[in-house]
Parts: C-alpha cells; sequence; structure tokens
C-alpha cells in the first residue's frame, strides 16, 4: 500500500479522548482498507482528537488516519502543540499498542533475568543467540539487574525460522533451565534439549508484527522499542523513564 505521510504541527483545541466511529463511518472506512489490501489486520476504527479525522489502529500498534467517508487514508504523524511544544499523538498511540501486546504475553513463554532487589522497571528484549551485540547486550544483564531492572527475552531468529538462531533459541525455550542455556549459548556453548511445543515462531511473528527487524531490540515498559545494543547505564535510564 502507497499511502502519503503526513507530517504537521498544529495547535489542536480539542479533547484527546478516543471514540468509537460511528456506524457508517466506520464502515465506509473498512471498504476502502478491503479495497488496499492490507496484509495487516485492523483492529479497531474510532475517532482521533482532529475533529473529522478517524484513527485507525492496525494489529501490531500501527495506527492509519482516514476521513469519515473513506476517501482518504493517510500513514504519518499526527502532532498537538501543547504549552509550546509539538506532542506526537500518533507516536504516543503506538507505543500504547505496542506496549498492550508485549505485555499481554505471559512470563511463563519468556526468559526473565529478575532485577537484584527492589524491581524499579524492565525492558523486553528480542533476542537471537547468534547475534553479537545480543551477546554483548547479555554481557551487561547482571549490571542491569543490580540497578533494579528485570530483563526479560523474547525470541527473534534474525536469519528466519529454521536457521541456526532458531534452532538454538528452541534449545532455550525447551530446556529446564531457560536463563542458565541462554547465557550458555551465548557464551559459545553446547545445550541439549529434547524438541518441545515452543512459542520461538509466534514470538518471530509478533516481533515482525511490530516493526523489530533486528536484535537486540528493546521495548521499554511504555512500548518503545530501542532498536541495537545500548550501554547498560543508558538502557536503565531509558527503562527508568519510561515508567513515567
Amino acid at each position: 500500500m502507497r499511502v502519503t505521510r503526513l507530517f504537521a504541527a498544529a495547535a489542536l483545541a480539542l479533547a484527546s479522548t478516543f471514540a468509537v466511529a460511528d456506524d457508517a463511518a466506520e464502515q465506509a472506512i473498512r471498504k476502502t482498507l478491503a479495497s488496499l489490501q492490507l496484509d495487516v489486520p485492523v483492529e479497531s476504527i474510532g475517532s482521533s482528537p482532529l475533529n473529522g479525522l478517524y484513527e485507525v489502529h492496525l494489529q501490531g500498534g500501527r495506527v492509519l488516519y482516514a476521513s469519515a467517508d473513506g476517501q482518504y487514508v493517510m500513514q504519518g504523524y499526527l502532532y498537538q502543540l501543547k504549552d509550546g511544544k509539538p506532542v506526537n499523538l500518533t507516536e504516543r498511540t503506538e507505543r500504547a499498542g505496542v506496549a498492550k501486546l508485549i505485555n499481554g504475553i505471559p512470563q511463563g513463554e519468556m526468559v526473565v533475568f529478575p532485577a537484584k532487589g527492589e524491581a524499579k522497571s524492565y525492558i523486553t528484549v528480542f533476542t537471537d543467540t547468534t547475534c553479537p551485540y545480543c551477546q554483548k547486550l547479555h554481557a551487561e544483564v547482571p549490571k542491569l539487574n543490580a540497578m533494579g531492572i528485570e530483563v526479560r527475552y523474547l525470541a527473534f531468529p534474525r536469519q528466519g525460522l529454521n536457521s541456526p538462531g532458531d534452532e538454538q533459541l528452541q534449545a532455550v525455550w525447551c530446556s529446564k533451565d531457560r536463563p542458565a542455556s541462554l547465557s550458555k549459548l551465548i557464551e559459545g556453548k553446547d545445550v541439549a534439549a529434547a524438541k518441545c511445543a515452543n512459542p520461538v515462531s509466534k514470538q518471530f511473528a509478533l516481533g515482525q508484527q511490530i516493526g523489530v527487524n533486528g536484535t537486540p531490540a528493546i521495548v521499554l515498559q511504555d512500548g518503545q522499542i530501542i532498536p541495537g545494543y545500548q550501554p547498560a547505564a543508558q538502557v536503565a535510564k531509558l527503562a527508568l523513564d519510561a515508567k513515567g
């Protein structure tokens, strides 16, 4: 789909409360979206902060905008000028969608390294045991834990399913001690684990859905995605700031 990007900062003296679209507008917008053959399902359609513009929530947290008659569809950023500063409303909405998806994953499907002492915040990391920068980040997990940051891992075989990384990640998720197995494989050691039903392919699909295209990809508590390696001190600051 080819859509126009909207980059406009404007003072909007309007309420920002999300409301459900009326039936006529929703039907018109859905008809247009169906003709565009989007490859991502539409989760919901509702009014946006800008009068006459509707907000289309796609699966994975992405947002589009559409006119009430469905004749115009836009992809891009909607800003509100607040206290003299531009606020990116689109980014805020998309982050909330990502946070909802990530926070809905049971911890039993993750590999978790708990914070030491008081847990102040957490990060969720899409990782691949064969990725050098994932290995570098993992070496700093003890520092993050010591700073009160819990580290939650999800699988993302960067070379795709059936790759060496995929095989290793499946071994981690099928092992009796996932944290120990993950650390061993990252250190270049072997891990033997029987095949089992595991969420690796599902987590890989989820990562693609929210826009992850490389590892490590760090998702903060508010849904912000930080691509690539960051030093522990910087990650901790971002994690604490995201907690709000």
